[in-house]
């Protein structure tokens, strides 16, 4: 039986150290992340002076899902709906 000699070692403990951290960051990278993406929250009027809310669609601040109403051209889109009810 031969034995390893210490240089051999250091590149076997390199590779898998390297090996770990890859697969780490590739998991990392592809789990989708938990938080609302305020960009995609839109609240649409009947018209253009945006007096009367018809509807709103996207996450709140909770992370729930915000769909009611119906979508018009005229529309307000980013910040972070309200949750209903609020965290305790």
């Amino acid at each position: 039986m031969s034995r390893l000699t210490p240089a051999t070692r250091r590149r076997a403990l390199f590779a898998t150290v390297l090996l770990t951290v890859t697969i780490l960051t590739v998991f990392v990278l592809t789990v989708p992340s938990g938080e609302a993406a305020p960009s995609g929250n839109c609240t649409y009027y009947s018209n253009a002076s945006h007096t009367t809310v018809v509807g709103q669609f996207g996450k709140d601040c909770c992370n729930n899902t915000v769909a009611w109403g119906h979508k018009t051209q005229f529309s307000s889109c980013g910040g972070c709906f309200i949750c209903f009810p609020p965290p305790r």
